[in-house]
């Protein structure tokens, strides 16, 4: 069964990410908002992972001092799949 979470993001340029797993892995990550290239990479990067590589890969990443990131965010929304 496919899951789909809807994260609000904190602290960053990006507004919401959407995300879809099945049977713990990534299928689709969409931002919204945020550095375009860089969230397209992102999305690009983890489909087909694993859920847990890519939370111990991303949380905990800080952009521009703010104590997140897009690619920390991404975990917080993944750990709703748990």
């Amino acid at each position: 069964m496919i899951q789909k979470i809807s994260h609000t993001c904190v602290g960053t340029c990006s507004r919401q990410i959407d995300v879809e797993v099945e049977d713990g892995v990534i299928l689709n990550v969409a931002f919204t908002g945020g550095c375009h290239g860089n969230t397209q990479g992102i999305s690009a990067l983890t489909r087909g992972m694993k859920v847990d590589e890519v939370i111990a890969r991303m949380e905990g990443i800080n952009c521009r001092n703010k104590g997140t990131s897009c690619p920390d965010q991404l975990a917080q929304a993944l750990k709703k799949t748990k």
